[in-house]
């Protein structure tokens, strides 16, 4: 049984309950000034915490903010399982997420490959916004990329082979140097100050060169790349026969690469702990345990990555 075949009968499933959930779960009647487009959208879980938006095209996940300072793998997760590496949790399962893009009219692409050669995810490409309750109570929305940038709390590193011969790094200094390896290391981001400072220790060429690189490395930039809606994958159980999506494990929206994501970053995203190319933009996240709306729909712009 393919794996789309799979996603399509979880899908089938899930509109079989959807009434009785609704019937079930569903709170308080909503008032008769609701707005048109809320008052349509349609639970797919129990919890009521992933919503179909089929007017507007858009699958609408309610969560909130689990982390906001640290290295990413994640950019929401299920709840209880990626929560110390991950912006936001969702508490749901991550096939009901496949099914409502399914819904949508979408179609799972491939998950990552990482053997005989590196292939990055491809599906639908994925517009992702966070949407929560600002000040005076007025909507915020901003586009998920702004809550990620590059990772600069970690060590970079340059060799220098031959050393400089008139390299004289002082004691107290960020910058440090280990002849025997004839390495150059800094850590962290690196002010022009300091960029200014450290070029002073040596006039050597491939030294200058190196300082420069270090600062145009360590400086902080949102994330560019977009997701695609790669499907995950399979795991079939050899003494049960059970099939098991493997997204449950946690792998919901990605921003490391893992074959395993429903929705993963359309680009070469390494998900080994010191390679680790993200980290939440903590200046721009809510405080923890923030609600959030993580909007999910086709991107306009770059809307298929081709198989």
């Amino acid at each position: 049984m393919t794996t789309r075949l799979i996603a399509r009968i979880v899908f089938g499933i899930s509109l079989c309950v959807i009434p009785t959930f609704a019937q079930t779960f569903a709170a308080d009647p909503p008032p008769a000034a609701a707005k048109p487009a809320e008052s349509a959208l349609v639970p797919l879980n129990p919890q009521g915490t992933v919503l179909l938006d089929a007017a507007g095209k858009r699958l609408l996940l309610k969560g909130e903010i689990c982390m906001r300072e640290g290295l990413l793998e994640m950019l929401a997760c299920l709840k209880q399982s990626k929560e110390h590496e991950s912006i936001v949790a969702v508490e749901t399962k991550a096939q009901i997420v496949h099914a409502g893009l399914l819904a949508l009219g979408l179609e799972p692409g491939k998950p990552v490959q990482f053997v005989p050669e590196y292939k990055a995810a491809t599906g639908p490409r994925i517009a992702i916004h966070f949407l929560w309750e600002g000040e005076a109570g007025k909507t915020q929305r901003m586009a998920a990329q702004k809550w990620v940038r590059n990772s600069t709390r970690r060590y970079w590193l340059a060799k220098l082979d031959p050393a400089p011969k008139d390299l004289q790094v002082p004691v107290d200094s960020d910058l440090r140097w280990d002849p025997n390896q004839k390495e150059l290391l800094w850590y962290g981001p690196m002010s022009e100050a300091q960029r200014d400072a450290v070029l002073k220790y040596s006039k050597d060429a491939a030294y200058q060169k190196a300082i420069q690189d270090f600062f145009k490395q360590t400086r902080t930039k949102e994330l560019e790349a977009g997701w695609v809606f790669s499907g995950s994958s399979f795991f079939t159980d050899k003494k049960t026969g059970e099939k098991f999506y493997q997204a449950e494990s946690g792998d919901l929206i990605c921003v490391a690469n893992f074959s395993t994501a429903t929705i993963d970053l359309a680009i070469n995203s390494s998900a080994q702990a010191d390679e680790l190319m993200w980290e939440a933009f903590t200046e721009r996240i809510p405080p923890i345990g923030t609600k959030v709306t993580v909007e999910l729909m086709l991107d306009p712009a770059k809307p298929v990555e081709k198989k």
